[in-house]
């Protein structure tokens, strides 16, 4: 899929709604970067894994993101403040072309996934004390429905879908993998 495809499905389809989550707590808000990148003239996702001492969600795959900080203007300023944190890559050379839907997490979270394009090449400089691992996905990949698993997950007498993907030696599932299916359904041209 081109750039332009890529843009032009983006805003012509209508978002999928998310599964409803029942959660009986306050939630933090949080925003991440779906940060799509042209490499060798394909598109690839974005991806970062967490180190293993973090509280939440330690060792898992995960977008560049978190919690709103007071500083946050809004939910696109926390994306890209994290994603700035984190591996280094600018505001500037971010072009947002939107957001879909908040997630709530089984774990207490309000997450905005926010869409944007790398403009230009950039080196990652990754912070050690928020990620463990850079590495990017290509688009097709993902598209790819045989290579997107779910498997129903019951919890206080609700049944929820958990999405699960395999890619190399990362196993991409929960929260991030439920964007990318939202993302995929979104993308989807049937």
């Amino acid at each position: 899929m081109t750039l332009n495809e890529f843009t032009l499905r983006y805003h012509v389809h209508t978002l999928p709604s998310p599964h409803p989550l029942v959660v009986n707590a306050p939630l933090t808000p949080a925003a991440v970067l779906l940060a799509l990148q042209l490499i060798n003239n394909e598109l690839h996702l974005i991806f970062t894994r967490r180190p293993t001492h973090l509280r939440a969600h330690p060792g898992q795959v995960s977008f560049p993101g978190g919690k709103v900080e007071q500083s946050d203007s809004n939910l696109i300023d926390t994306a890209l403040r994290e994603a700035k944190e984190e591996i280094g890559l600018s505001a500037a050379n971010i072009d947002v072309i939107g957001q879909f839907p908040p997630q709530h997490t089984l774990t207490g979270f309000e997450i905005t996934p926010v869409l944007g394009i790398v403009k230009a090449p950039f080196t990652p400089q990754i912070d050690a004390a928020e990620v463990a691992e850079y590495f990017t996905v290509p688009l097709s990949y993902l598209l790819n429905k045989t290579h997107r698993k779910m498997q129903p997950f019951s919890r206080k007498g609700h049944t929820y879908p958990v999405y699960f993907i395999p890619y190399r030696h990362h196993l991409i599932w929960g929260a991030t993998a439920a964007i990318i299916e939202l993302l995929c359904q979104h993308l989807d041209t049937h």
